[in-house]
């Protein structure tokens, strides 16, 4: 399993609005970005969904280091989908067996599984989601955090 750079501050989308908006502040800051996909995605939307997702805001925002990360919750289904569909790193909650088992199979794809992340900023409701993830990426908390 792997770990985060310690200077992650993940920001959790549900669009490619979302992710433009992240990508825009993190271009402002020079600063790279964490993206990670709502709360159990790879059930509802889909590996394809997300992997769209962040090709299309990689392409607008070509100066952004982007790590993108599909959150499979504890459904080793969905991280198995997502892996063979191309996903280069997954967030997995579910049993610490079944992540061993899937963190050995990431790992032979050049995937990376984590079980856990830190803090997130979560773009939903965000009434300025520009300015939200900019401060975020400040240091600054807006308020819109989940674990």
């Amino acid at each position: 399993m792997t770990a985060l750079p310690p200077h992650s501050r993940p920001i959790r989308i549900h669009s490619l609005t979302d992710a433009d908006n992240a990508c825009a502040a993190a271009t402002e800051l020079g600063a790279p970005l964490l993206l990670v996909s709502a709360p159990g995605a790879a059930a509802s939307a889909g590996a394809g969904w997300f992997r769209e997702v962040i090709a299309r805001a990689a392409a607008r925002h070509p100066s952004v280091a982007i790590t993108a990360v599909l959150d499979c919750a504890d459904r080793p289904g969905d991280a198995l989908g997502a892996l063979s569909a191309g996903i280069g790193a997954i967030l997995f909650t579910g049993r610490v067996d079944v992540a061993e088992r899937l963190a050995d199979i990431a790992a032979r794809r050049g995937a990376r599984l984590l079980t856990a992340l830190p803090i997130a900023l979560d773009l939903r409701g965000a009434r300025d989601p520009r300015r939200a993830c900019r401060d975020w990426l400040n240091g600054q908390d807006d308020g819109h955090v989940t674990e």
